[in-house]
């Protein structure tokens, strides 16, 4: 089972292909993924991990599109990003976009927008995180997460801005 760790930074995992770009302890390829296409064959992993990165990109179709390029067709796309409601979501300047619940709804078959991208994904997991950092409050997150996954819409148009969820966690299967 191959692996990809995309944008990984410090964040080193064993048994993925780390890329990130910057050339720091551990990373196996250098590459800014702005440029594309990216330097992997297609349907070459069972799995990538899209972890806190694409905040950091300002035009998401691309990216995207190279995601379903790399990503064999039963593999899957692990992807978390921060909340659109969080702090933390404005907090680091180097964010450039936001994520709601439904951002990745539009890359699903029939949702008519297919002259924004080709690329097309069916959502195995799509899930609001309340607490993502250790602790107490992290261990205690279940209560506010069955509440807000069990009405995610009624959450975001009423209360996301009041008790901000952290991050989306979304998992995708390219559809090719």
């Amino acid at each position: 089972m191959k692996k990809l760790n995309l944008g990984c930074g410090r964040d080193i995992k064993e048994g993925y292909v780390n890329l990130d770009s910057a050339p720091l302890d551990g990373v196996d390829v250098v590459h800014d993924v702005s440029k594309r296409p990216w330097p992997f064959k297609e349907s070459e992993f069972d799995e990538v991990l899209c972890k806190h990165v694409l905040e950091h990109f300002e035009d998401l179709m691309p990216v995207l599109a190279e995601l379903s390029r790399i990503t064999k067709p039963d593999g899957r796309i692990i992807i978390q990003v921060p909340y659109f409601a969080s702090p933390g979501a404005f907090a680091d300047p180097t964010h450039k976009r936001f994520f709601t619940y439904d951002t990745f709804r539009y890359f699903q078959p029939g949702d008519n927008l297919e002259h924004y991208s080709k690329a097309r994904f069916r959502i195995i997991e799509l899930r609001l995180k309340f607490f993502t950092s250790g602790g107490l409050l992290c261990a205690l997150s279940f209560v506010p997460d069955l509440f807000i996954n069990a009405f995610p819409h009624l959450y975001e148009r009423f209360f996301s801005r009041v008790l901000p969820a952290s991050e989306l966690k979304v998992t995708l299967k390219p559809i090719k």
